[in-house]
């Protein structure tokens, strides 16, 4: 069978929400008003630290498909101000984050626990205002949200091949800046960091057969599998792996934007950044390469992303693995894509009918797992009990 990213169709319902005249549907769904939408229609669960717990009326997958939102839509009205990453979020509150992505990674590998059959992944995408905000790219709700998704195998390999040059496909070997002119630097510099739990893997190895990818990114297995997710320490790697993207990105880019700049302000690894980078000559060279053309360029210039951007997930591989990966998130947004798997929603209320039942079935037992574990209480909707 031919390897390549898949393009699937995902029916779903059209959701009746009328958008206020003279409003970009982007603009209103940053609005607290389509958040109370959000919940009341499609919540599942909430907790006293703000994490609502929903399903997807626009989903990645009808197989098994949910989020967790760090709702602070009335606590704070700004949506620039609000957490978009990990990093931002108060110890507490993590805390029971990372609880409930453990027991709702652990559910679905308990009910998919076949790699062959199922891909299942969850994971991040940064949320920062760093697209030019007149793009139709901009992001839809400016609060740190991940996604919990499971893709059937057989489906997908029945799926046609997508389109290469899909501008969404933004794994390494595809758009990624890092990847084309800085791939021995960057990988050098993530072996800096200090990881007991994630270990590199070898080039090539976490690929899906599938779909080839992701390609050429760094990726680090999970020694101890599921259960290393019930330790403290995994959550903390899994935020060194962020942070230290973070100061890359924030180094490039700050060097990019003024020659020879001094570090960013709180830099997570100064001693690291100033030995594997800012005396790097091939790091540096792609600065000036990228601020040269920014001067000439204008459209260039308009697309650059100077805040950090990123995806980072936990996947399992063709070989029951779970990996750890981080990738640029130059210019698409699905989290999807990371792993080739381009997503392609139509709405189709009966197809979606179809599969409903099966889904919500699922979500309301992931429900009952983290009301058990003092993870949060039920949300009473119109199609469930509050449980």
């Amino acid at each position: 069978m031919q390897s390549g990213p898949r393009e699937i169709v995902t029916p779903f319902r059209p959701i009746p929400l009328d958008v206020p005249e003279g409003m970009k549907p982007n603009e209103f769904f940053n609005s607290t008003e389509n958040l109370n939408d959000l919940e009341h229609n499609n919540g599942l669960l909430a907790n006293p630290e703000g994490l609502l717990l929903y399903r997807k009326a626009l989903g990645h997958s009808n197989v098994f498909d949910a989020s967790i939102i760090y709702n602070t839509s009335q606590r704070i009205l700004d949506p620039l101000g609000r957490p978009v990453r990990r990093t931002q979020v108060p110890e507490p509150v993590k805390n029971v984050w990372n609880r409930m992505n453990q027991v709702i990674i652990e559910f679905m590998l308990e009910k998919y626990p076949d790699p062959d059959a199922h891909l299942v992944l969850a994971g991040e995408a940064s949320l920062d205002a760093t697209w030019p905000l007149t793009s139709p790219g901009v992001p839809s709700i400016r609060m740190l949200h991940n996604h919990f998704i499971v893709f059937d195998k057989p489906a997908l390999a029945a799926a046609p091949l997508a389109d290469l040059n899909n501008p969404n496909l933004t794994d390494g070997g595809q758009h990624s800046l890092f990847q084309a002119h800085m791939r021995e630097v960057y990988r050098n510099f993530f072996d800096g960091l200090d990881l007991k739990i994630l270990k590199p893997c070898e080039s090539g190895a976490c690929r899906l057969a599938l779909t080839g990818y992701p390609q050429g990114l760094p990726s680090w297995g999970v020694q101890g599998g599921a259960a290393a997710l019930r330790e403290v320490q995994f959550w903390k790697e899994y935020d060194i792996i962020l942070k230290g993207f973070i100061d890359f990105y924030r180094t490039f880019f700050t060097q990019v934007s003024t020659r020879n700049a001094p570090l960013p302000r709180d830099i997570n690894f100064p001693e690291l950044v100033e030995e594997r980078l800012l005396f790097n000559n091939d790091f540096l060279t792609a600065a000036k390469m990228v601020r040269d053309r920014c001067i000439k360029d204008a459209k260039y210039a308009n697309a650059i992303r100077w805040q950090p951007a990123f995806k980072q997930l936990i996947y399992r591989n063709d070989q029951g693995q779970l990996i750890v990966t981080i990738s640029q998130n130059s210019i698409g947004n699905a989290i999807t894509e990371l792993l080739g798997v381009v997503v392609k929603r139509t709405p189709d209320a009966e197809a979606y009918g179809r599969a409903e039942p099966a889904l919500i079935e699922q979500l309301l037992e992931v429900r009952r797992r983290l009301v058990e574990a003092d993870l949060g209480e039920g949300i009473a909707t119109a199609q469930w009990a509050a449980g």
